[in-house]
């Protein structure tokens, strides 16, 4: 995402491609479809339900997080642009991955568990968000879409799988 441009910039402020939320969700345990067996995957609506980390170097950020909070990590596939999951006891509440394409500054997105994406999405733009990506599937962890508030802060909406 920019960070750089106002919030009431007209220009298209993301050009992060849809592929790379819908790869990266689709591995992340906490977005997908959720098993109703674990304890650890209580989802909350309109309350944050999951902490992205993007950075240059996930390997010192995992060690700053770990030293300071104690959080433990998991990878989480490989390739191109790895995922690591940060958990705390045997809760997992976040990842940390190194920017899908340059520009992109260090920064934590939180995601927002909705019950109805496309209504969030609706209100949140009529309240002046501006469309960083717009609703979108992440095939089987549900739908996402990512904007920034009327005072330029980043924050992404998470629609969890119809059961």
């Amino acid at each position: 995402m920019n960070f750089s441009k106002p919030a009431s910039s007209p220009e298209k402020v993301a050009q992060i491609p849809r592929s790379h939320f819908r790869a990266a969700a689709e591995k992340i345990p906490h977005m997908s479809a959720p098993d109703k067996s674990a304890s650890d995957c209580t989802i909350r609506l309109n309350s944050i339900a999951w902490n992205e980390l993007i950075t240059p170097d996930p390997a010192a950020a995992v060690k700053f997080y770990g030293d300071l909070f104690g959080w433990t990590t998991e990878p989480f596939g490989t390739g191109a642009n790895p995922y690591t999951l940060f958990k705390h006891g045997n809760q997992t509440f976040g990842g940390v991955m190194a920017p899908p394409q340059p520009g992109i500054p260090p920064h934590w997105l939180n995601y927002v568990a909705v019950a109805d994406l496309d209504a969030a999405f609706a209100k949140a733009t009529a309240l002046g968000a501006t469309v960083c990506v717009p609703p979108m599937s992440i095939g089987e962890a549900g739908r996402i879409a990512v904007l920034r508030d009327p005072q330029g802060a980043g924050f992404g909406l998470h629609q969890a799988p119809k059961m």
